[in-house]
C-alpha cells in the first residue's frame, strides 16, 4: 500500500500544524472513510465487525504511529518502537469506548500522548497542534519522557517495568462498571511481579474482573530479544491460563501476512491493504470480545503478536530508542513518516472519532479526572493512654485502622508478612483477611479488607494504586522486607506531587522489626530503608513520621488520613513501650516537627535529637548518667523531620497541594540549641539531616544503625552497634572536654 507524498495542503485544520507529510490518498477512503462512525450520541463503534469500523480503526492506528514518530523524531529522543506494535489494540479499545487505559511500559508514553492529543485532552495543558506537541515533548512542564501524574486524560504514571498492572487492578477494584486495559510489553514480562500480582488478585477478588491485560508480544525488549521470544503461541496462552485467566485472545500478525514465508514476528504495516484489513479486523474483534468477557465476570487477556517497531523508522530492538542521529531529516525517520502519512481527510476523521470515543475526551471522562467521593471519617475515636503507662504502639494504631475500614468499605490494608506478627491482630479481627477459605480462627474470609499476598510489590502496588485512583489504603510491612515494594510507592508518590487533583495520601506503617527481631539475625534487620524516605523528603511531599509511643502513633495516623497528595511513612515498634506524650502534645509535635521529652539542668547542655521509640531507652539512660556527672541534657523527639528542614531545602512549592510549614529559627534554637548535639536513631542517620544542617552546636555527632546481627534482645543489638547508654554518655563528655 503506497501513497504519493505531498506538502501540507493550503487549508488544513489548525491541529494538523506540525504534521510534516500528508498523503494524496488512501485506499477506499471515499467508501469507508466518508464520515466518522463516532460522534455526539455515538460514543462507540456501532458495529465492530463492519468493514467501515475495521477501516477507521486501521486509520486510527496509523495516526498513532505517525504522531509517535513525528514527535519523538522532532527531539531525536524517545521511544517509538514499542508503542508502534501496540497501536492496533490501543486504537481498537479507544474506539470501542474503553478510555481508562494504563500501561506497564513507560517507554510507550509518546503513543499515549498521541491518543490524548487526538481526543483534545492535551488542550488542557495548552497543546493544540502537532507543532505544540513537538515543541513540548520531553520538556519541563510538557510531555515527560515517561507517563506522569501531570498529563490530562492519562490515569497513572509509568516508570520501572512491572508496575502498570497494579493501576489496572486498583482502578477495577474501585470502579466495577468500567474496563481498565493495561498494555504490557513482553520485554517486561520477565518481571515476576506482573503475573503473581494478577494471580493473587484473581484469587482474592474473584468477582473483580474488569481489568484487561493487553500483552504486546513483539519479540524484543529494549536492547535485545525478549526472554519469551522463542515461546510458541500455545505456550504463551497456557502461561496466562496458568495464572488465572479464563479467556486468552491471541492475534498473531503472521497469520494475516498472506504468505507462508512470513517471519515468526511479522509487521502488519507491510501487508497489502486486504491483509491489513484482515489483521485489523481480527484485532478489533478480539479486543471487543476480550472487553466484553472482562466486563461480564471472565478473567480475560488480549495478546497481539507483531514485530516490534511495526510502522516506524526501524524494527526489532533497533526501533526502541531514538538517538542524536535520528533527526526528521535522516533517511530512516523521514522514510518511516512518509510510509505512515495519511491524507488530510483521514486526519479529520480520526480526530472526530477520538474526540467522541467513550463519550468525550479522556481529560473529561477518565475516572481519575475527578475527585472521588469518600465516606466521612468524622468521629474516629483515638484512645488516650496515660503518660508513664506501657502500651504497644502498633496495637493502638490497629484499633484506629479497624475503625477506618468499618467506615469505608473500599478501604484496603495490605501486608505481606502478616498483621498479627506486627502486633496488629486487631486489624484482622476488625476487617478480616481476604481469603477464599473462610476460617474464624485466622480471621479470614472471602469478603475481607486485608489483602495479604506474599509479595511486597503486590502489597505496595494495590495500596498506592487505590490511593492514586482516589481511595483510602494502608500498606503495612516490616521495614526489613518493604524494600521490594518501594519502587512503585516512589513512582506513585512522585506522581502525586504533580497530580492535577487532590487524592488521599498514600500511607505506610513499617514495624521497626530490626530492633525487635534480634534472634532472626540480619535477614530481619534492614532499617537502612529509612534512608530511602529521607532522600525523598526533599521532593516536597514525603513525610516519614517517627511517633514515640502509643498516643503519638494514633495522632500520626489521624493526621495522615487528613492529608492529600503526600507519601506518609509511619515507623513504630510492636513491643510495649512507655507513653511519653498526650494526644494533644502528639498532634502538636507532628505539626511542628519535634517535641521536647525531657530537660535536665546542669553545667552544660547535651541535646539528644532522636528518631524512633525503642531507641529512646538508651537515650534516657544516657541522660541519667550525664545528670550524675552534673551535666544537663535535653531529649528532643524528631517526629516529623520534613518540618525541620529550611524552606529552601525542599521543593515544597513545586508540588500540587503544597505544604509550606517548617519550624522557624527561634523554635528550632529553643529545641536543639546546646553545647553538644547528639543525633540518635535506631535506623540510619539520614532522617536527622535537617537537624544536623541547622544546628549551631560546636560539637555534633551521631549514633545510628550500622549492621544487623543475631542477638537475644534489643539491648544487645544496641550494644553491637555502639549505641549503649554508656557509649552515648562517654561520647558527650568527651565532646564537652574538647570544648574546654
Amino acid at each position: 500500500m503506497s501513497a504519493q507524498m505531498q506538502s501540507a495542503p493550503e487549508t488544513v485544520p489548525a491541529f494538523c500544524e506540525g504534521i510534516q507529510y500528508f498523503a494524496d490518498s488512501f485506499p477506499e477512503i471515499d467508501r469507508l472513510g466518508a464520515a466518522p462512525l463516532l460522534g455526539f450520541g455515538q460514543p462507540v463503534l456501532p458495529d465492530a465487525s463492519s468493514e467501515a469500523a475495521i477501516y477507521q480503526t486501521l486509520l486510527a492506528a496509523d495516526a498513532l504511529r505517525y504522531l509517535t514518530l513525528q514527535v519523538t523524531g522532532s527531539k531525536s529522543s524517545g521511544h517509538p518502537g514499542g508503542f508502534a506494535t501496540s497501536a492496533d489494540p490501543v486504537a481498537a479499545l479507544h474506539l470501542l469506548g474503553h478510555r481508562n487505559m494504563v500501561t506497564e511500559v513507560g517507554h510507550h508514553a509518546p503513543g499515549f500522548y498521541a491518543a490524548m492529543f487526538l481526543d483534545t485532552s492535551l488542550e488542557n495543558m495548552g497543546i493544540h497542534t502537532v507543532a505544540d506537541m513537538r515543541a513540548r515533548f520531553r520538556e519541563r512542564h510538557g510531555l515527560l519522557g515517561h507517563l506522569s501524574g501531570a498529563i490530562p486524560g492519562l490515569l497513572a504514571p509509568a516508570g520501572p517495568l512491572g508496575q502498570g498492572q497494579h493501576f489496572a487492578l486498583a482502578g477495577a477494584y474501585l470502579n466495577r462498571d468500567k474496563l481498565f486495559p493495561v498494555t504490557i510489553g513482553d520485554g517486561g514480562l520477565g518481571e515476576p511481579y506482573i503475573m503473581s500480582a494478577f494471580q493473587h488478585f484473581a484469587t482474592a477478588y474473584p468477582d473483580v474482573t474488569n481489568y484487561l491485560p493487553v500483552l504486546v508480544w513483539n519479540g524484543y525488549s529494549q536492547e535485545h530479544h525478549s526472554m519469551v521470544s522463542l515461546w510458541d503461541n500455545t505456550r504463551m496462552i497456557n502461561y496466562w491460563r496458568a495464572h488465572g485467566f479464563d479467556e486468552v485472545h491471541l492475534i498473531d500478525a503472521r497469520d494475516y501476512a498472506g504468505t507462508a514465508e512470513a517471519p515468526v514476528y511479522a509487521d502488519s504495516t507491510t501487508f497489502d491493504f486486504k491483509q491489513r484489513m484482515a489483521f485489523t479486523g481480527a484485532v478489533l474483534k478480539a479486543a471487543d470480545a476480550a472487553a466484553r468477557g472482562a466486563l461480564s465476570g471472565r478473567r480475560t487477556a488480549l495478546i497481539v503478536k507483531q514485530l516490534k517497531g511495526a510502522g516506524v523508522h526501524a524494527t526489532g530492538a533497533k526501533s526502541h530508542n531514538l538517538y542524536a542521529h535520528h533527526t526528521l531529516d535522516s533517511d530512516d525517520v523521514k522514510t518511516g513518516l512518509q510510509r505512515r502519512a495519511l491524507p488530510l481527510r483521514a486526519w479529520e476523521l480520526v480526530r472526530e472519532n477520538f474526540r467522541h470515543a467513550g463519550g468525550g475526551p479522556a481529560a473529561k471522562i477518565a475516572v481519575t479526572e475527578n475527585v472521588r467521593e469518600l465516606p466521612s471519617l468524622e468521629g474516629i475515636a483515638l484512645t488516650e493512654f496515660a503518660v508513664g503507662e506501657n502500651h504497644i504502639p502498633t496495637t493502638a494504631f490497629g484499633h484506629v485502622v479497624g475503625q477506618v475500614g468499618k467506615r469505608d468499605a473500599h478501604f484496603v490494608v495490605t501486608n505481606a508478612d502478616g498483621n498479627e506478627a506486627s502486633g496488629m491482630a486487631n486489624i484482622n479481627q476488625a476487617l478480616t483477611i481476604r481469603h477464599p477459605t473462610a476460617d474464624d480462627l485466622y480471621f479470614q474470609g472471602p469478603s475481607g479488607q486485608v489483602y495479604e499476598p506474599l509479595n511486597e510489590d503486590a502489597c505496595a502496588g494495590l495500596a498506592v494504586g487505590v490511593a492514586l485512583f482516589g481511595g483510602r489504603s494502608l500498606w503495612c510491612s516490616y521495614e526489613s522486607f518493604a524494600i521490594n515494594g518501594l519502587p512503585i510507592w516512589q513512582t506513585v508518590t512522585q506522581a502525586m506531587a504533580e497530580l492535577r487533583r487532590p487524592t488521599p495520601a498514600t500511607v505506610c506503617l513499617f514495624t521497626a522489626g530490626a530492633l525487635e527481631q534480634g534472634r532472626n539475625g540480619w535477614t530481619h534487620q534492614r532499617p537502612e530503608i529509612e534512608s530511602y524516605f529521607a532522600a525523598m523528603m526533599r521532593n516536597g511531599n514525603v513525610y516519614p513520621l517517627f511517633p514515640v509511643d502509643a498516643n503519638m502513633i494514633q495522632a500520626s495516623y489521624d493526621w495522615a488520613l487528613k492529608q492529600h497528595n503526600k507519601g506518609i511513612v509511619i515507623t513504630a515498634s510492636k513491643s510495649p513501650l512507655p507513653v511519653h506524650a498526650t494526644l494533644a502534645q502528639s498532634r502538636q509535635a507532628i505539626e511542628e516537627g519535634a517535641m521536647m521529652l525531657r530537660q535536665t539542668r546542669g553545667s552544660h547542655t547535651v541535646v539528644f535529637a532522636v528518631t524512633g521509640d525503642m531507641v529512646l531507652q538508651p537515650v534516657f539512660a544516657a541522660a541519667e548518667k550525664l545528670a550524675q556527672a552534673g551535666i544537663g541534657s535535653r531529649i528532643v523527639a524528631v517526629v516529623n523531620p520534613r518540618r525541620l528542614y529550611r524552606p529552601s531545602d525542599v521543593l515544597w512549592d513545586s508540588v500540587s497541594e503544597p505544604d509550606g510549614r517548617f519550624m522557624g529559627d527561634d523554635a528550632f534554637r529553643a529545641m536543639f540549641h546546646g553545647d553538644v548535639l547528639l543525633g540518635v536513631t535506631g535506623g540510619p542517620s539520614a532522617p536527622l539531616e535537617p537537624v544536623l544542617l541547622r544546628s549551631q552546636a560546636a560539637q555534633r555527632d551521631v549514633f545510628c544503625w550500622k549492621r544487623g546481627e543475631t542477638t537475644a534482645n534489643p539491648q544487645q543489638l544496641f550494644d553491637f552497634n555502639g549505641m549503649s547508654a554508656q557509649a552515648m554518655s562517654q561520647r558527650a563528655i568527651a565532646m564537652l572536654e574538647r570544648m574546654a
